[in-house]
């Protein structure tokens, strides 16, 4: 456009605004601009210095570092069996894949629950129980609506006591504990009768190189992505989880949000608890209580922050993988046991520590 001034009849040219300037967004969130032509540029920085790009690069190489060692010596270290491969990818990652969404999502938004293994077990005891005396899809709507509403409770707790969610979610943990006992007994919940053919190819059925689990942590990632990432209402919850008093000064509810975040936890949990009892059919009151680390450390080392208002889905995921990935790896190379904790206590700390670091450079 051209514009003349009065004094001496300049003409002075102003350029039309670029494509990319005028359809310029702003993520609630980050303030990261998006545009239409930049899209895959925005989301490699979106993930970069969230922890997210980072442990997907450390993942990869050790991936690597595990199909060379199977190709080396693939009798003493068989990680490229099939047998091996489709219990690890179909089985082990995408269920803990499914808890760290759900914990992560309520992280973001700045919350704890650490009753995740005391709503799980108690969530599967519903749903064997119910499935052995009638339909199991009553009993798998009953498992989930248990488990959204133990963290429901959770969070009211949280939201108006103001009790950090951490003291008052393992408090909970006792309490659902106990409550597993008391409606189950002590003995294990068997699943046997209620076992369909029909629920069994649902939720744990096994199509030679992936089993229906995986399917379940694709189409839950997809559906969370886009919750979290392209949402408003996963803008809300980082908005929330970032600075609660700012969210509540642009009319965010920060009590809603968190409760939404508390209700998507406990949705995940119940579909992780059923995917868990129809593969092992039983589950033993009290037994499921490191679900919540991993789960929590899953969240943390796929980049969560501690403090809320971080984190991605793909991070969740990949947090999931490394972590049963590395433990296959340690009983394929056999392994003590303890190994398995001493690695997750050390990763928790040590991805805390570099996410913190991460999260002060992108800032």
């Amino acid at each position: 456009m051209t514009d003349e001034s009065s004094g001496g009849g300049t003409a002075v040219t102003t350029a039309p605004l670029a494509l990319e300037e005028r359809t310029t967004k702003k993520r609630l969130a980050d303030s990261i601009p998006t545009t239409r032509l930049g899209r895959i540029k925005e989301d490699l920085y979106y993930m970069r210095g969230r922890g997210a790009l980072e442990i997907s690069i450390v993942y990869l190489v050790i991936i690597i570092a595990f199909v060379v060692t199977s190709l080396l010596v693939p009798k003493s270290f068989p990680f490229l069996s099939s047998s091996n491969l489709s219990g690890v990818i179909s089985q082990s990652i995408p269920v803990l894949a499914i808890l760290a969404i759900g914990a992560g999502i309520l992280m973001i938004a700045g919350e704890f629950d650490l009753s995740l293994g005391a709503a799980l077990g108690f969530s599967a005891i519903v749903f064997i129980r119910l499935s052995e005396k009638g339909s199991w899809p009553v009993a798998f709507a009953a498992a989930l609506a248990s488990a959204i509403g133990i963290a429901l409770i959770n969070g009211l707790i949280v939201v108006f006591t103001r009790i950090p969610s951490f003291i008052a979610t393992l408090g909970m943990s006792f309490f659902w504990i106990g409550a597993s006992i008391f409606i189950n007994g002590t003995t294990p919940a068997v699943l046997a009768d209620g076992r369909t053919d029909l629920m069994v190819a649902i939720f744990a059925g096994n199509y030679g190189f992936f089993r229906s689990q995986l399917v379940w942590m694709i189409v839950i990632g997809a559906i969370g992505w886009f919750f979290l990432h392209r949402h408003k209402q996963g803008n809300r919850i980082y908005a929330v989880g970032g600075n609660a008093a700012a969210a509540k000064a642009v009319s965010i509810k920060p009590v809603a949000v968190k409760l939404l975040a508390f209700a998507i936890f406990g949705l995940m949990v119940g579909i992780a608890a059923v995917l868990i009892s129809v593969r092992t059919s039983g589950m033993q009151p009290g037994t499921t209580g490191d679900y919540t680390l991993f789960a929590i450390a899953a969240a943390v080392v796929g980049g969560c922050s501690l403090t809320g208002g971080r984190g991605t889905i793909f991070g969740m995921i990949v947090g999931a993988a490394l972590i049963r990935t590395i433990e296959n790896g340690l009983i394929l190379a056999k392994a003590p046991g303890f190994y398995v904790q001493l690695f997750v206590g050390l990763t928790i700390v040590i991805a805390a520590s570099l996410n913190k670091l991460m999260e002060g450079k992108s800032q």
